[in-house]
């Protein structure tokens, strides 16, 4: 576990995932994951800043769906604030703006009113908040 941890960022319920398929007991798995964690193989708030940043930059997600995809890996909340409130908000701006503008070169053809419903909905379901949404258009 920590050659895969010291490879890429891992969460603590990837790494139990991982060691419960194994067919560990849960003792053993409760003292790798705390070796684990002395050992800074393992930490929460590192995993969330590299998760946020990447899906960020390389899946175009806002901060709702990174925040409810932390959430689901069980990451506590307060790593995943200070992951999301240190994301660039030029760069988040740029993203949102720049899918934007994809989504509205294929809705040409669309009347006005069905054209920003169908944008709307696009970018809410990236996970961009209304209020950016809105601000962006």
């Amino acid at each position: 576990m920590a050659s895969l941890c010291s490879g890429s960022e891992h969460c603590e319920s990837e790494v139990r995932e991982k060691l419960q398929r194994g067919g560990m007991s849960p003792d053993d798995i409760q003292r790798i994951v705390d070796y684990l964690y002395e050992e800074q193989y393992l930490d929460n708030l590192r995993y969330c800043r590299a998760f946020a940043h990447d899906k960020l930059r390389f899946a175009r997600w806002g901060r709702v769906k990174i925040q409810q995809a932390l959430r689901q890996k069980a990451v506590p909340d307060a790593a995943i604030s200070i992951a999301l409130d240190e994301l660039s908000e030029e760069e988040y701006r740029r993203i949102l703006h720049d899918l934007a503008q994809q989504k509205e070169r294929t809705l040409k053809d669309e009347d006005e009113y069905t054209r920003r419903g169908k944008l709307i909905r696009f970018l809410a379901g990236r996970g961009f908040t209304m209020d950016e949404i809105l601000d962006s258009l």
